[in-house]
């Protein structure tokens, strides 16, 4: 029973902050759940599970390459009590994300139930009579045996595994054009885990003699449908209201405009064909991952959407259930699990193993829950904040990226695509054209700089009076002030580019703006109109003093435009000032090295800093990796001050053991013992993951440094993200390949 419970925790879809990790991380994390076996691991780490070219030229006709796609998955999805990871082959943004988040609210109340799918395809052989059509129809039917016989017997193989054709329906229709008869035999055919459609052609093509004898008439079309009304998945999830609290709006206020929503898409055509367009964003997605013709399962949902006259919704949301919204789909899904074109791409077959390789009904249900799925997440955010804060934000990036923007200008693109809601690539082409001439149009100003940090050892326990040593990243930060007319009544603004941030400067507003407010105040600015540009050259929230960077550099900039003689000690006052408004409780190290500029040993101790520059003996060779993923070094301090609130004397004790260690990596630098520094940056590191402030991908980071050849790495900075710096004397360029070949960016500086 153990077992069993250890496995089903395994292959559990629920899987938190998946997205934040890097791909080999996910891929490895599948593998570990049993989702994936050691093969599936290894094609998808070498790119061996693509599609190659001579087989996709045995596929199609004219083959001259193989076009990709993203290929991503969907979490926590239960559907019938049993856990799914959810292959999606996409390249919509926010669709995973969309279905994954709307799975994890559906498990909170069950997951989604799905009815068996029974896998009929339907067949149709069209005679044209002279005569009386009703005395044809009658025939059919009276030798319906004798034509599931001959049918059945061109398949034997499908009859033995259970399918075949079971039964006939007939028809008559007449000829718009020249008014003849027309008798049209549906052929129903089982075809079992097969897509069925060369099956079904097949049968077909060998009953036509026999309808044309039976009734006397032409055989002309003799061919599958599309339509597959005999192949129904249904699927139901129900959600407690209380689950559907957030983004300011009550359970019950969700409910009801999902409720509100679906309605008008049951009353309106023009709205239900966008609510079914969202519906086969997620079954189109799985199609494609799981080898399905989704051209055929588009046909059959939109033709089914229309089967009583109007167009509708595939789906009923309904607040019939106190507590509880609940919402069913009903939509046509005839799909396969074997067959020469699904077996033919080893990328398929990763996928249908990745889904336990259910039968054709099993996937037949699970699309439909995806369908509901994806219904659901759209009409929740067009409930509550509405799909354009997201959805428009991401294609909007997508689309400045394919236009080459530069990343200069890259946010303010983004920005002036979403307000002029031309979203197109020659829209963001104009308005970056637009930004460089104002540019150059604009007369040049000098610029202050200021320099971003590392923390070599010491980070956090500098914080309770215990040493850092710190050393300069070379102008991370550049700013320039311009004066305006008081004429203009324009106040103080602040430009960032890179950021696409413009704000003016409000001392009644929270975050930047009020800081920069306190800032002017201070140095008695608050009176003037300027605008403060700022040019950052690292990137923010990556734990390399970018936030002090930038007050440094702004602080530099007012100086020297007003004149106002402030000292380094003034300035670096200042930015300590900033850095605790933004931060809480900082140590003061990053606004030091920023003003400063030199590598620093630093302690403070009953709020007065002691700092002395260090002289290198050799050159230090570093490689700054970046996670990508944001830190808030106000976060990191925070909890560790929790924890140190509540154990003092066992963070005390961590505290004491990074402050030796950083004292001896002291020594070190200034010896030149290289060996030494790295062996001490690996121990630091080790306490600094029991301060519990590691993530996988710093942990990745440093794993590729150290098997790269760098002496010694460790995060620096706040951690929960951010970087990691490597001393890589003779690796400099081995271990930054390593890390950019593992998708991440570096940076290399040499400081002597």
């Amino acid at each position: 029973m153990a077992s069993e419970s250890t496995t089903e925790q395994q292959r559990s879809s629920r899987i938190p902050n998946f997205f934040r990790l890097a791909v080999t991380e996910r891929i490895k994390t599948l593998h570990e759940r049993q989702l994936l076996s050691s093969t599936d691991v290894q094609a998808l780490l070498t790119a061996d599970h693509q599609l190659q070219l001579n087989v996709a030229d045995k596929m199609i006709e004219n083959v001259v390459g193989v076009f990709g796609l993203p290929m991503g998955v969907a979490l926590n999805f239960m559907i019938d009590n049993e856990d799914f990871v959810i292959p999606l082959v996409v390249e919509e943004p926010s669709i995973v994300a969309g279905l994954s988040g709307a799975a994890r609210l559906a498990r909170l109340g069950g997951g989604f139930m799905t009815e068996p799918v029974t896998p009929i395809l339907i067949g149709q052989v069209q005679a044209v009579v002279d005569g009386n059509p009703e005395l044809a129809v009658r025939a059919l039917n009276e030798h319906k045996e004798d034509v599931l016989a001959l049918a059945n017997s061109l398949h034997p193989k499908m009859v033995a595994r259970g399918g075949g054709a079971l039964d006939i329906e007939v028809f008559t229709h007449v000829a718009k054009e020249d008014g003849r008869n027309m008798v049209v035999m549906h052929l129903l055919v089982d075809t079992r885990d097969a897509m069925g459609a060369n099956l079904v052609n097949t049968m077909c093509e060998g009953v036509a003699g026999l309808v044309e004898t039976l009734t006397g008439g032409k055989v002309f079309l003799r061919i599958l449908s599309n339509l597959t009304d005999r192949a129904i998945a249904r699927a139901k999830v129900r959600i407690p209201i209380q689950n559907l609290e957030g983004k300011g709006y009550s359970g019950e206020q969700v409910r009801d405009g999902i409720v509100l929503a679906n309605d008008l898409a049951l009353a309106d055509p023009y709205r239900a064909a966008t609510h079914n367009k969202g519906i086969m964003n997620g079954v189109d997605a799985l199609a494609l991952a799981t080898g399905n013709d989704w051209r055929a399962i588009e046909a059959a949902a939109h033709a089914y959407a229309a089967r009583d006259g109007q167009y509708r919704a595939l789906t009923v949301w309904h607040k019939r259930e106190p507590g509880f919204l609940v919402g069913e789909i009903e939509i046509p899904m005839k799909v396969g699990t074997v067959g020469g074109s699904l077996e033919t791409n080893p990328s398929v077959r990763i996928n249908h193993r990745l889904l336990g390789s259910p039968d054709a009904s099993r996937l037949a249900g699970i699309m439909g829950a995806i369908g509901l799925a994806q219904n659901f997440a759209a009409l929740r955010s067009l409930s509550t904040d509405g799909i354009q804060q997201n959805h428009m934000n991401l294609h909007a990036r997508s689309v400045a990226s394919t236009a080459g923007v530069a990343d200069e200008y890259f946010e303010s693109v983004v920005e002036g695509l979403i307000e002029s809601g031309e979203i197109k690539v020659w829209k963001a082409q104009e308005l970056a054209k637009n930004l460089a001439r104002k540019t150059v149009e604009r007369p040049e100003i000098e610029r202050q700089g200021a320099c971003g940090k590392i923390i070599l050892l010491g980070e956090h326990a500098v914080v309770y009076g215990r040493p850092a040593i710190a050393l300069p990243i070379p102008l991370a930060v550049e700013a320039s002030v311009r004066k305006e007319s008081s004429q203009s009544d324009r106040g103080i603004y602040v430009v960032i580019p890179r950021w696409g941030l413009e704000q003016r400067v409000n001392q009644q507003t929270q975050g930047f703006s009020g800081i920069m407010a306190q800032l002017v105040q201070k140095m008695g600015l608050a009176g003037e109109h300027m605008t403060i540009e700022v040019f950052p050259h690292v990137p923010r929230a990556m734990g390399l003093g970018g936030s002090s960077a930038l007050a440094v550099a702004i602080i530099r900039a007012l100086n020297e435009t007003y004149q106002l003689r402030l000292s380094l000690g003034q300035i670096n006052d200042l930015a300590f000032d900033c850095e605790k408004a933004a931060h809480g409780t900082p140590s003061g190290v990053d606004n030091t090295v920023a003003t400063y500029g030199t590598s620093l040993f630093y302690q403070r101790e009953n709020e007065t800093a002691r700092f002395a520059d260090i002289k290198l003996a050799q050159p230090l060779d570093l490689v700054i990796g970046m996670t990508g993923k944001e830190s808030l070094t106000a976060d990191t301090v925070a909890r560790v001050r929790r924890s140190w609130e509540h154990y003092p004397a066992r963070y005390e004790a961590i505290f004491t053991q990074i402050g030796l260690l950083t004292e001896s990596a002291k020594e070190a630098v200034q010896g030149g013992q290289l060996n030494e520094l790295g062996e001490l940056m690996n121990l630091c590191h080790g306490y600094l993951n029991a301060l519990q402030l590691a993530t996988p991908e710093l942990e990745e980071l440093i794993h590729i440094a150290r098997q790269s050849g760098a002496l010694g790495a460790k995060l620096t900075g706040g951690g929960g993200g951010g970087s990691m710096v490597a001393l890589c004397p003779d690796a400099q360029v081995r271990v930054a390949k390593a890390m950019q070949a593992a998708g991440y960016q570096t940076l290399t500086i040499t400081l002597d």
